[in-house]
């Protein structure tokens, strides 16, 4: 009956240190629940009950979370959206100065061609 209790507390002993180990590598942003320090202390305390609760609710979970790339500035000519939107913009400006450029045009025809009425009929009220 001894050996199962000095087997027993070398399993708890263990299962302890294991659980302070890995609490200690563990990275805080990492661990769940409360802080790490708080998740150490909690072991150190109350060992075999505090080395259970970091297994089922501290320690990070073993699922690969998928990794979110931080945005980092992007250069203009990398960015695909900003290229569409300047190219859009630069369309925009030719649609706009053939616009205008129709109109100046137009303008001018309607002087020409009231210069040359005036011109076809001098008695003609101005």
């Amino acid at each position: 009956m001894a050996r199962v209790y000095i087997f027993l507390v070398v399993v708890a002993v263990s299962v302890i240190i294991y659980a302070l180990i890995e609490c200690i590598r563990s990275r805080p942003q990492e661990v769940r629940s409360i802080s790490k320090p708080g998740w150490i202390l909690t072991i150190v305390l109350v060992p075999l009950i505090g080395a259970l609760l970091w297994f089922f609710f501290g320690r990070p979970s073993s699922s690969p979370r998928p990794q979110v790339q931080q945005r980092r500035p992007m250069a203009p000519d990398d960015d695909v959206a900003f290229l569409r939107n300047l190219d859009r913009q630069r369309r925009q400006q030719q649609r706009e100065a053939e616009q205008e450029k129709r109109r100046r045009e137009l303008k001018k025809k309607d002087k020409d061609q009231l210069g040359e009425e005036g011109r076809d009929n001098p008695g003609a009220p101005r």
